[in-house]
């Protein structure tokens, strides 16, 4: 087939609707992502930026580490996100903070955002 002929062929073509179970597979890989994401830049943020944050954001940064990483069933994923996000709010607040650490907690607040069940 000519490269005209795929093209048009594929314009004619309809798309197969993806099943429930399909568009939820989707949304828990994306959701895993994600988290991974956040979780990564947060454990960055702790290994990497130590010297640079105070006593109280490296326990919070790690009450986060643990919040985000339980898998108990008690809250679901997004509960968890939802209550990472109010946290990160209130340390995003401190004036005291690196403008460079900032940043990445709201890389982080934008990952768990992107979070839904």
């Amino acid at each position: 087939m000519a490269d005209n002929e795929k093209r048009s062929y594929a314009a004619e073509t309809p798309r197969r609707r993806r099943t429930k179970k399909e568009k939820d597979l989707l949304q828990h890989k994306s959701n895993q992502d994600n988290l991974a994401s956040a979780i990564m830049t947060l454990e960055n943020i702790n290994q990497n930026h130590f010297r640079e944050i105070n006593k109280i954001i490296k326990s919070r940064i790690n009450e986060l580490l643990d919040i985000l990483n339980a898998d108990d069933q008690k809250f679901s994923l997004s509960v968890r996100a939802a209550n990472a996000i109010s946290m990160l709010d209130r340390m995003t607040q401190d004036k005291a903070m690196k403008s460079h650490i900032r940043t990445m907690l709201w890389q982080v607040v934008s990952n768990l955002e992107g979070i839904r069940e």
